[in-house]
């Protein structure tokens, strides 16, 4: 397994929409276990892959943040929301895209989602709290958008030039 790098905000991968997978191949594979172990290493709960410059619509999660509690890492290929509660949700989001970067998003507090997994199963499941948040923040990724879409142009242009500012910072290094 490889540790991925992962793209910052502003980069125009992070505003495609990813294409679907046809096939679950090794390669696929190889690509879920780089991004599990990309996220576990950020450390983050969720990663999409136009976050490591991958335009397919695949996706990880793994929000057991307790210690002493099993890890529950989860790999999403083609994943959809086919009902979302009417009920919403405030969270704190951050991104391992946009670093040190957080704002309250509000979003439907449940969600249930389809995708195939890594076997080619056809999956379904109902989230909710955090696993809900974290599943809609990473589909948005593979619709190419961002967490701070959601926010008031002022503040999304103000975290803009903050991460413009890290990407310089961090090509000088």
């Amino acid at each position: 397994m490889a540790v991925l790098n992962i793209l910052i905000h502003p980069d125009p991968r992070l505003k495609k929409a990813a294409t679907a997978i046809s096939e679950i191949t090794p390669d696929l594979r190889q690509l879920a276990d780089d991004m599990l172990e990309t996220m576990y290493d950020a450390p983050g709960i969720g990663l999409a892959a136009p976050q490591v410059g991958v335009g397919q619509r695949i996706l990880v999660m793994d929000c057991v943040k307790e210690k002493g509690v099993t890890p529950r890492p989860m790999v999403l290929i083609n994943p959809a929301i086919t009902w979302q509660s009417e009920d919403l949700a405030t969270y704190e989001e951050g991104c391992l895209s946009i670093p040190e970067q957080y704002a309250d998003v509000e979003r439907p507090s449940e969600v249930t989602v389809t995708w195939t997994d890594l076997d080619g199963a056809a999956q379904q499941e109902s989230f909710d709290g955090l696993w809900a948040t974290c599943v809609q923040h990473e589909i948005d990724h593979l619709d190419g958008k961002l967490f701070i879409d959601y926010l008031k142009p002022l503040r999304r242009q103000m975290i803009t030039r903050k991460m413009q500012k890290l990407k310089r910072e961090r090509a000088r290094a």
